[in-house]
């Protein structure tokens, strides 16, 4: 029928939330996802790439879609597809006006550590014949319904492909991603973990400087509290004795902290280390949005996918649980 995949899509949309209360939906639900992961097998996806010239429908869709970093404007969009960037989907013949996952990229000098910069409509056009690294900044599946189908993996293998065979002199390709789980893992550890959690998760010479900072004699400031301080990134004492501390816990908890069966905590973090990259390197306020502020104290982290190393990483964090990371991320665990 005319829209029948876009219909079932969204029915298994409205299942998600229906499941957990009625076992007889939460079985028409898996049948379906079973249905769906048949049909939208990656070989019978089409990649293309979005473009500024691309249809006003499509554009709008990409606007609707972006679940990392919200598009602010039209000239915010038209910046996203410039020379220096690009933008790709895959599609489904039955849903051909449709993108399923959208992944955006841009071609820059070295590995970006602020999103802000990256997405600053001022900063001057990169000469692409130039440009030696690949960003993904921001990776969006575009319907609920489709959830738990993993078109990701094979999407950021064809981009390198794609991005290989357009540039010659690319001779990175990494991420610059947020950390969502960060802040609630950290606060709930805070809560959860008694009276003595500040000791347990902070070396002695931290907590003194932040005691420090805070002017608080030798009364222990919490650092929850500390983080709750408004606009504490623009203080620059408190910002700089918190930055330690915070990268350091951010490096265990993404290499660290598991979920049962033995996937990191962090959705990003598996996503990414399940596709073969490794951890290179945790950026201190990368993303002082309200958002990233929240969801990670302003923390983003890089991934980096060495196109030697893919298979041998993948392998070991599917079969062993192993995060490979960089010889910085080392360092910050060993505080």
């Amino acid at each position: 029928l005319p829209e029948g995949f876009h219909f079932l899509v969204d029915l298994r949309a409205e299942l998600l939330g229906w499941r957990k209360d009625d076992p007889m939906l939460a079985a028409l639900e898996r049948d379906l996802l079973s249905l769906l992961i048949s049909w939208f097998d990656v070989g019978f996806l089409e990649l293309r790439r979005i473009t500024w010239d691309s249809p006003a429908s499509l554009l709008e869709k990409m606007i609707a879609y972006e679940a990392v970093h919200p598009i602010r404007s039209w000239d915010d969009l038209k910046n996203r597809l410039s020379s220096d960037r690009r933008c790709f989907a895959f599609f489904h013949p039955r849903m051909a006006n449709e993108p399923l996952i959208l992944v955006q990229v841009a071609l820059v000098h070295g590995i970006a550590d602020n999103v802000q910069t990256l997405l600053d409509e001022s900063a001057p056009v990169v000469a692409t014949e130039s440009a030696d690294t690949a960003i993904f900044y921001s990776i969006s599946n575009a319907h609920e319904g489709l959830s738990g189908i993993n078109f990701g993996n094979f999407l950021i293998k064809r981009v390198v492909d794609e991005l290989i065979g357009e540039f010659k002199n690319l001779k990175t390709f990494a991420t610059l991603s947020p950390i969502p789980g960060f802040r609630h893992w950290l606060d709930n550890t805070l809560n959860t973990a008694g009276p003595d959690a500040e000791a347990e998760l902070l070396t002695l010479a931290e907590r003194k400087a932040l005691t420090v900072v805070a002017g608080a004699g030798n009364e222990p400031v919490g650092l929850k509290t500390l983080l709750q301080t408004p606009d504490w990134r623009q203080k620059p004492e408190l910002a700089k004795a918190l930055k330690h501390p915070l990268q350091r816990l951010c490096a265990r908890y993404l290499v660290k902290e598991k979920r049962e069966g033995g996937a990191a905590y962090d959705r990003v973090a598996n996503f990414h280390l399940s596709n073969g990259s490794r951890i290179e390197r945790i950026n201190w306020l990368a993303d002082t949005s309200p958002k990233g502020l929240s969801q990670s104290a302003g923390l983003m982290v890089n991934y980096l996918y060495k196109l030697n190393d893919i298979e041998a990483n993948h392998e070991a964090y599917r079969g062993e649980g192993k995060v490979i990371t960089s010889s910085a991320i080392r360092a910050l665990l060993k505080g």
